[in-house]
């Protein structure tokens, strides 16, 4: 009976290696623990135990993101080491930074997308009641009339908010003064005081002064209209083709074999489209994407394209 118990032990383990042998896997987040980007990969770590076995997230903010990021690209190309790749470390900063310590086309394997944010244009209530801007025309129209009269303000230079606004002033043959403040909330705080007339924001930091009135929203930044605000229309209806939203997903190191990276792909695939991803997501006004490898590469190799533009147009630098 003894000898059978072994055998069958043998048997399963010959059965299931990866789920004997497995080690754990590594999941960089290249900022800091709680936002949004650290709060979705917690959620599919979970999600992807019973697969992939566990995964064990590590933080490692700093640079813009290009620490973490920097370290997925030159972890060993086993499986063990993954990391979050976003618009920031793998569209932007490669323009916006004198010095990148990685390439971002080449030091890295796609697995999936994850998750896409919108942006929107907010304008303060009482400036747009005020100047009778009701619609994102009616803005254009305004800037217009009124050429230097209008300002903006974002999170500082070569942020997500300046970048969607030089976009924005390019697409739409306006002039605007760009004020940067140094972050998102006193950014947020200078256009609910009336310092400065429209931002780009985040829609999930937004949506709260939006539902109380204290903002007009009046676009937003994806090509369609968001679930979290069905209401407010895309930038694209007015001006074809905008589109500029904050995004976020998997990648491993470079030379990852191809079976390694087709298996997390098909494990967190599944993951992000589970109902409880789904509704942890939702929460943060953050809507799951999937993708294959290919088509994740395609797009990161896209918005790579697209930022070079966007930045070197803006004239921002980070040295």
């Amino acid at each position: 009976m003894k000898r059978r118990h072994l055998l069958l032990s043998g048997a399963a383990a010959a059965a299931f290696p990866a789920l004997a042998q497995q080690r754990p896997i590594r999941l960089i987040v290249p900022y800091a623990p709680g936002g949004p980007i650290d709060v979705t990969a917690r959620v599919l770590a979970e999600r992807v135990k019973d697969t992939l076995g566990t995964v064990i997230i590590e933080n490692r903010p700093g640079g813009g993101g290009n620490i973490g990021a920097d370290a997925v690209a030159k972890a060993a190309p086993d499986g063990t080491t993954i990391g979050i790749s976003a618009v920031a470390t793998h569209a932007i900063n490669p323009w916006l930074f004198s010095r990148m310590p990685y390439d971002a086309a080449k030091d890295f394997a796609p697995i999936t997308q994850m998750v896409r944010v919108p942006n929107v244009l907010v304008v303060n209530a009482d400036t747009a009641a005020r100047l009778k801007i009701n619609t994102l025309a009616d803005l254009i129209a305004y800037a217009k009339a009124n050429p230097a009269k209008l300002n903006y303000g974002s999170g500082g230079n070569g942020s997500a908010g300046h970048l969607a606004g030089e976009m924005f002033k390019r697409d739409a043959g306006i002039f605007a003064v760009h004020i940067p403040y140094n972050g998102g909330n006193p950014a947020q705080l200078a256009l609910l005081s009336g310092q400065v007339d429209f931002n780009f924001d985040n829609l999930a930091t937004a949506a709260p002064n939006i539902r109380s009135g204290k903002l007009k929203a009046l676009a937003v930044t994806t090509l369609k209209r968001s679930p979290s605000l069905p209401e407010v229309p895309p930038v694209a209806d007015t001006l074809k083709g905008f589109a500029i939203d904050t995004w976020w997903g998997l990648v491993a190191p470079a030379g990852t074999p191809r079976e390694t990276v087709v298996r997390l792909n098909q494990a967190f695939v599944a993951a992000l489209q589970s109902p409880e991803a789904r509704t942890r997501f939702a929460g943060l006004m953050a809507e799951p994407v999937t993708s294959t490898p290919e088509e994740f590469g395609a797009f990161m190799r896209a918005e790579l394209a697209k930022y070079e533009k966007v930045v070197k147009a803006s004239g921002a630098k980070v040295d």
